[in-house]
């Protein structure tokens, strides 16, 4: 096993995010005596996978190669046939891959080997694993999340004054972090399944919440909850929709008023999803169920301190990827207000994996434990 063709399946991997949900970024490299014979990368959903596309590139050279791969080999019939059938059909000589794979239609015990990692041996081929599992594992996060979790993988992202403020105390906000924190934060956006944001959001700033980024390949599912519809229909996130799509979800019972509002928006486009309440608000559980189902797996939170307060409080938050800009503001308009725990023994702990500074702010990205 050479180490750097591992690496250049993970870097293979990368070119998958973004176009293949609800499919993981798999890499595949495909060697022969110490030469690259081909590579390839998960592509659009019902599509190749990262294996059978390299197969494919290698042709009749890949028999008596090596192939490394990110995640393991696939045994089951999907919207493609099995992974591990094209693998032995090629007259692969090795396989080494990264992760195991949790998904139950792969492995129903991933503590054993399975159907495909016994198939692939029987049919002669030597097959290992175990290699850059932490990145490799972090790389997938969306697609584990998904199949361990069983909803998408929540990035909630925050601009803060370096005091913790998301706005000055007459309200205004632009610009706390800097032109590359938020250039960033387009390249995010155009990675990502959905923006979800609540109506306070959009009657507050009107946002457009789509990638800006030059040459941008797709846009994300754009998601608004809002429990009466109070949306407005010349809105910009209603006036782009032939940008990007909308969805919103709102309350099981609409007034008369609503009633007539939602047929107009379902005529311009718009997505309503009815969503059952928890409270007076509406259920965040059976709206990320709801996204699940429909297989999105990453969505970016870019929400006002309340819903954010409540995703957090409710442990629906993976990630925390937070902008301070180098600034101080004051006031009382500090990030989370609504998350009240009581007691410092209370606190939500969280895993800081990375800080670094960009164009003089300080992006955290953190982990909830």
């Amino acid at each position: 096993m050479n180490p750097k063709y591992m690496q250049m399946a993970f870097e293979e991997a990368e070119k998958a995010r973004g176009f293949c949900s609800p499919n993981p970024f798999v890499g595949a490299v495909v060697v022969k005596d110490d030469v690259v014979i081909a590579q390839a990368h998960t592509q659009s959903y019902g599509s190749y996978h990262a294996e059978a596309m390299a197969l494919k590139l290698a042709g009749e050279k890949a028999k008596g190669a090596d192939l490394y791969v990110t995640l393991e080999p696939c045994s089951h019939q999907g919207k493609t046939p099995p992974c591990t059938d094209a693998i032995i059909k090629a007259g692969i000589k090795r396989v080494f891959f990264g992760i195991r794979d949790p998904n139950p239609q792969v492995n129903e015990d991933i503590s054993k080997e399975g159907v495909g990692i016994v198939a692939m041996r029987e049919a002669g081929i030597e097959v290992s694993w175990g290699y850059m599992e932490e990145e490799i594992a972090r790389q997938n996060e969306y697609f584990l999340c998904r199949i361990q979790k069983g909803r998408p993988f929540v990035i909630l992202k925050m601009a803060l004054s370096l005091d913790g403020k998301y706005a000055a105390p007459d309200g205004s906000s632009k610009w706390i972090s800097s032109a590359a924190s938020r250039m960033q934060v387009h390249v995010l956006r155009h990675q990502v399944d959905c923006m979800l944001v609540g109506i306070s959001t959009v009657l507050a700033d009107d946002p457009l919440l789509t990638s800006r980024i030059p040459l941008a390949r797709r846009q994300p599912l754009r998601v608004v909850l809002d429990k009466d519809l109070q949306l407005p229909i010349d809105c910009a996130l209603v006036k782009s929709m032939d940008q990007a799509p909308l969805m919103v979800f709102h309350a099981p019972v609409l007034g008369r008023k609503q009633f007539m509002k939602a047929a107009i928006l379902r005529n311009m486009g718009v997505e309503l999803v009815p969503i059952g309440l928890e409270g007076t608000h509406l259920s965040l559980p059976k709206v990320l169920d709801f996204l699940h189902n429909r297989g999105f797996y990453s969505v970016l939170l870019e929400s006002g301190g309340a819903l954010a307060s409540e995703f957090v409080r409710l442990r629906l938050v993976d990630k925390l990827l937070i902008y301070y800009g180098s600034k101080i503001i004051g006031g009382d308009r500090a990030a989370l207000s609504s998350l009240n725990l009581g007691n410092i023994a209370n606190a939500i702990k969280i895993d800081i994996r990375s800080c670094m500074v960009l164009d003089g702010d300080l992006v955290l990205e953190a982990y909830l434990k």
